[in-house]
């Protein structure tokens, strides 16, 4: 065992004590530098942890952030620059380059009260495309139909009144004009070609649903050549079928393919509701581009006719005729020296009331039950197949006659 004298004791537990006395003071010293001293309106935040950046830019995490002044620490923003996907850079160029052509068209309409007084009213909305620079602008019947006045408003708010310079039922396509001041460039959507789309190829629509200007939607050619009875009673050959969201306020404006190319006119959507589904369809631009010369040319599309007086045959007709068929269109009387004629087609001979006192059919004659291989079932479907057709066209038209098919080649009339 080791012996200390009085005085080597005394002197250890003086350097105990200072020992302890310096590392308490350490301790003290550190943590004081993690404290925050002053008043209220002198405290400031200390960061505790270097903030870590990538080399990309990357933002650190709200962690490594320490505040003990009660406030929210801020968030770091990300930077300016932001990558786009290819897909994304398409729709981009295509709303930057096609929205400023696609316009807002509203309507006022005269109404009547209780005393047969007229007044005007607000009617209805959509959409419309401006195809020219003079002002005209490419839209659908059922947009402007009935309406008393036509207002155009562009993207950049101005507002003009538009007049009519052509309608064509059979396509639901009209074209309107507005003479903007002088000075004024408007911008337009060129024409695309219908005929080369595939399903399954992107597209994209732009218009005013439920009067939001100029909301983009895309998707994809859902299907081709579809035949579809539109709002009035025609049936539209080759409509484009697409499930790009198409809601009211949309009808008229333009579906583009990625090159911003109006490749066809939304016309319609197919729901129970009234409301999107995702079948929509539009009138493919092979129609528009014919339909918009005539109507810029004549005011009116220029088509070929049957000069023959027809009625659409029901089964009752049929029972009473004493036909061997029940649907098709039936040749009640033919003009005398027409084309129709001198191809042979035939009109009745016995004279019947047809609906009222004032209508007379006649029965005995030829059946129309198919033009050019297309089946001819009801009025809609004999329109839909001469709406392609010009005057001077030859048709063949097949019709019953005695039981018996037989072939005629017609030649339109204007």
């Amino acid at each position: 065992m080791k012996l200390y004298s009085r005085g080597q004791v005394v002197r250890r537990i003086i350097y105990g004590a200072a020992a302890a006395f310096i590392l308490t003071a350490v301790i003290f010293y550190n943590l004081g530098k993690r404290s925050v001293t002053g008043s209220d309106t002198d405290k400031k935040a200390v960061v505790s942890d270097a903030v870590l950046e990538s080399e990309q830019g990357a933002v650190a995490e709200a962690g490594d952030f320490i505040q003990e002044t009660g406030e929210v620490p801020a968030i770091p923003v990300a930077g300016s620059t932001a990558a786009y996907s290819q897909d994304e850079n398409e729709n981009i160029s295509v709303y930057r380059t096609c929205n400023e052509a696609v316009v807002n068209i509203n309507t006022k309409v005269t109404s009547y009260d209780w005393f047969w007084d007229p007044y005007v009213t607000d009617g209805g909305s959509g959409s419309g495309s401006i195809i020219d620079k003079r002002g005209y602008i490419l839209t659908n019947v059922h947009v402007i139909s009935g309406a008393t006045k036509i207002f155009v408003s562009l993207a950049d708010g101005t507002q003009y009144e538009a007049s009519v310079v052509g309608e064509d039922i059979d396509s639901d396509l009209a074209v309107i004009k507005i003479d903007p001041p002088a000075g004024v460039t408007l911008k337009t959507i060129p024409f695309g070609d219908s005929t080369k789309l595939a399903v399954g190829q992107k597209v994209i629509a732009i218009g005013n649903p439920f009067g939001m200007e100029r909301t983009m939607t895309t998707g994809i050619v859902s299907g081709l050549g579809r035949p579809i009875q539109n709002s009035n009673n025609r049936i539209i050959r080759n409509m484009i079928q697409t499930d790009a969201a198409i809601n009211p306020g949309n009808s008229g404006g333009p579906l583009l393919d990625t090159a911003g190319r109006m490749v066809g006119i939304n016309t319609m959507i197919m729901s129970s509701s009234g409301s999107s589904s995702g079948v929509g369809f539009a009138v493919p631009s092979e129609i528009a581009v014919r339909v918009v010369s005539d109507l810029l040319k004549y005011g009116k599309v220029q088509r070929g006719v049957i000069n023959a007086s027809i009625v659409q045959l029901t089964s009752r007709i049929a029972q009473y005729a004493g036909l061997d068929i029940s649907t098709g269109m039936l040749v009640s009387e033919v003009e005398d020296g027409s084309n129709a004629a001198k191809a042979g087609l035939k009109g009745g001979t016995k004279g019947v009331y047809y609906g009222s006192r004032n209508n007379i059919l006649y029965l005995g004659g030829d059946v129309i039950t198919k033009i050019d291989g297309i089946a001819i079932t009801s009025l809609a479907e004999y329109y839909s197949a001469l709406e392609s057709k010009k005057p001077g066209d030859v048709v063949s038209v097949v019709v019953r006659r005695n039981k018996k098919d037989v072939t005629l080649k017609i030649t339109l009339a204007e």
